[in-house]
């Protein structure tokens, strides 16, 4: 009998969800300040203006009525923001021209306890900023989170901005640089960050640092609170990085990986080691695995392989079975790095 009450006590919860299509702001204004507990928001397409905001409330969806003509927030200082929303599920919408951040979601504040469970599906975003601090994507203090094929294009600070965020994928995603755009990083990962993976993305001219493996966070900012690593165990795998001013850059990060990814033509250096918190017990950047990539680039126009800075450890780095092909001096393609490489390719141009 305990699985048939089970059964029965599931279905009663399923069916007390609502479910609510919204046609104009004024309907979804109303219907956010409705909204319970795995209740569904489907929103009707069109042209909606930014501002729209939701705090502690757990398990909600919204999302597009039809995938193919998802609503569109225009304009505002944020299209979204929530707060305090574990179980968040956003798909299908999109969103530009914001001053700020296009959404933003964040736990409430270092002292509140993380919000969890968070999926992003099918987003647009785009015009952010267009200078300045301003994230298409910010999240704080989230953990279980997953940013599955979004595309963001053109931002001002960072187009994935991770304060103190645990166990999240980035996935299938196209991030596009556009002209007017300050775009200082890409994805960035910080403030206490773990836990990462970033796989099977396209990077196209996509600002100074593509992907920000760390950073520099203030300390009220940490979660959890008085964490002594601004980021660890990244995972970069099998994206692929055009342009930009490097391919990844690690900034404070204790330990990372960098594999199978496509690396063409980044216009200054491959990879930058940084550090840049440099308070008490935090690490210099170190124990970063770079294996099994390919990189196509000019030697006559990038500056170096590597830009090191002071108070890291480029020696705890591991280099292994990269290929590296100077497209225009092919004989230069060996490149400088801090420790040995095993099983490096140089010189031959990769297979298509």
């Amino acid at each position: 009998m305990r699985p048939l009450l089970f059964l029965i006590v599931s279905g009663l919860a399923m069916a007390s969800a609502a479910v609510t299509e919204v046609r104009d702001a004024d309907s979804l204004r109303a219907a956010l300040r409705k909204l319970e507990a795995k209740d569904v928001i489907k929103i009707h397409g069109g042209d909606y203006p930014g501002g729209f905001s939701l705090a502690n409330v757990a398990d909600v969806t919204i999302e597009a009525v039809d995938p193919d003509n998802p609503p569109h927030f225009k304009g505002g200082s944020q299209a979204w923001h929530f707060s305090r929303c574990p179980g968040l599920t956003l798909r299908h919408l999109r969103c530009s021209g914001q001053s700020h951040n296009g959404i933003n979601i964040d736990d409430g504040g270092p002292d509140r306890g993380r919000a969890a469970n968070i999926t992003l599906e099918n987003l647009v975003i785009s015009d952010t900023g267009p200078t300045g601090n301003f994230d298409a994507i910010k999240c704080s203090g989230l953990t279980d989170l997953t940013i599955r094929d979004c595309t963001i294009s053109g931002w001002g600070g960072q187009a994935i901005d991770f304060v103190g965020c645990h166990r999240a994928l980035i996935t299938g995603c196209r991030f596009e640089g556009k002209a007017g755009f300050s775009q200082h990083t890409g994805p960035q990962f910080k403030g206490g960050s773990e836990d990462i993976v970033v796989e099977n993305c396209k990077f196209t001219d996509a600002g100074g640092r593509p992907i920000q493996a760390g950073g520099s966070t203030g300390m009220a900012y940490f979660r959890p609170p008085g964490a002594k690593y601004e980021a660890r165990r990244i995972i970069i795998r099998n994206n692929r990085i055009e342009g930009g001013d490097c391919a990844c850059t690690f900034t404070g990060v204790d330990g990372a990986e960098f594999t199978g990814n496509t690396v063409i033509r980044p216009k200054k250096w491959i990879f930058r080691i940084l550090t840049e918190t440099r308070d008490e017990g935090f690490p210099p950047a170190r124990n970063v695995r770079i294996a099994g990539n390919t990189f196509i680039f000019r030697a006559g126009e990038i500056q170096s392989t590597l830009n090191v800075g002071p108070h890291t450890a480029p020696e705890t780095f591991i280099f292994a079975n990269n290929t590296w092909y100077a497209e225009d001096r092919p004989e230069s393609s060996r490149p400088d790095l801090p420790v040995e490489e095993t099983g490096g390719t140089y010189g031959k141009p990769p297979l298509p």
